[in-house]
């Protein structure tokens, strides 16, 4: 655990979202909040005119789309459902972004009982009613945020179908992108959330400070930044801008990015040096992890996203991306793992924050939205969370450690 693990950007998470806090699937996000973390599985072929026009009321197979608006949001997310069956009469469904490239969310359970529907995957839960006349079903989203978010789709022939972006190629794997065109303005003060992404060709990010931009450029802790001023944490930054390079960057690809903004407008300058610090230690526990092998290709990007403060949902992650996940968004030091596990899992990790956890976000997430510590049916501690659910353990140690040293750093320059 020396200076290797210095300047190496480390997956955090593919999120593909809401309106509320939303991110292209590229591989990493930080998300909180109202997050959601997106997932590939084969979408059914696109709906006939004849299934759209259907049959009978309570056949629910074609075009279904919808506008979700959410709480304190200036503008809803547009999203299309479409729906196919098949020659046995079996129902299969996918979600799609109507305006980001993103790749369609796969419902691997569709349930139809009268006029009760309901559509599932591990990351959401879609429960309507279908109306008389079959034209129409009012929603609830569970799964894109802490609370349920209330959505009508309405039945669409195929010719008025709102488009569906293509997702974006991935970029050159050897490439070395920078931005092209960025502007960074100070967020909109009570903006909730925190977000990360791709929306077609653009970067954004929202409600960022310059402990996070680090944290993604070089994959480093608070506590590894020595000599920053106060305003690195309480001054939220939102970021738009499009890559000097085509196409949708990878992890490092988008630290790269980010290590030429800070440099560039932030005229960051550092030194590196090794000192011995506190840090938790992920090992596993006495019993064996009780993590389940993910599923996915090698190639997948990893998941790693809030359903709420103290609701991780993972998929494809790897222990060193477990540890950089809670390193950045969660802990209050540096997180090393120790587990020698080289899989990837899939997994959710249920828990109820205490104070020192989730500092990073406490100027754009709601209090409110961690659970409260004397409800007699809030999740367990992180650490007991970990044993019991993960079959880990975390362990505070002290380790020799890289840390980031700030010669150098102004307020972002003018757009």
């Amino acid at each position: 655990m020396g200076r290797e693990r210095f300047g190496k950007m480390r997956n955090l998470s593919k999120v593909a979202g809401c309106g509320l806090v939303c991110a292209a699937a590229i591989g990493m996000a930080v998300v909180m909040a109202a997050g959601a973390m997106g997932v590939t599985a084969q979408a059914p072929a696109p709906a006939t005119a004849a299934q759209a026009r259907a049959a009978a009321p309570t056949d629910i197979a074609g075009i279904w789309q919808g506008t979700l608006k959410p709480p304190n949001s200036q503008r809803g997310t547009r999203f299309v459902i479409k729906i196919a069956k098949d020659s046995a009469g079996r129902y299969n469904a996918a979600l799609y972004y109507a305006d980001q490239g993103l790749p369609p969310l796969a419902f691997d359970t569709l349930m139809l009982e009268g006029t009760d529907i309901k559509l599932a995957n591990p990351i959401l839960t879609v429960t309507g009613k279908l109306s008389p006349d079959g034209k129409s079903i009012d929603c609830i989203f569970n799964g894109f945020g802490p609370n349920p978010l209330p959505v009508s789709f309405a039945r669409t022939e195929p010719d008025a179908a709102w488009p569906i972006p293509e997702p974006v190629k991935p970029m050159a794997a050897d490439a070395k992108p920078g931005f092209e065109v960025v502007t960074i303005k100070p967020s909109q003060p009570g903006s909730p959330g925190k977000k990360l992404g791709f929306n077609g060709s653009h970067f954004r990010a929202m409600n960022f400070n310059v402990n996070d931009m680090i944290a993604i450029a070089y994959g480093m802790h608070t506590k590894q930044i020595v000599g920053a001023p106060d305003w690195f944490d309480s001054d939220l930054y939102d970021i738009d801008g499009v890559p000097d390079v085509p196409g949708r960057p990878n992890t490092k690809q988008i630290g790269d990015m980010l290590q030429k903004l800070l440099a560039d407008r932030f005229q960051l300058k550092f030194h590196r040096e090794t000192k011995e610090l506190s840090v938790y230690v992920i090992k596993v526990a006495s019993g064996g992890e009780k993590m389940t092998k993910s599923g996915a290709a090698p190639t997948d990007p990893p998941g790693f996203g809030f359903r709420g403060l103290g609701n991780l949902l993972a998929r494809n992650l790897t222990m060193a991306d477990f540890a950089m996940g809670l390193q950045t968004t969660v802990t209050d030091r540096p997180v090393v793992d120790q587990t020698g596990l080289t899989g990837r899992y899939d997994f959710t990790l249920k828990w109820t924050p205490d104070d020192s956890q989730f500092a990073q976000f406490r100027g754009a997430v709601p209090p409110a939205a961690t659970a409260a510590a004397d409800n007699p049916n809030a999740p367990p501690s992180l650490y007991t969370a970990v044993q019991e659910q993960l079959g880990l353990k975390i362990e505070a140690e002290k380790a020799p450690d890289d840390v980031m040293v700030i010669d150098h750093v102004e307020k972002p320059s003018p757009n």
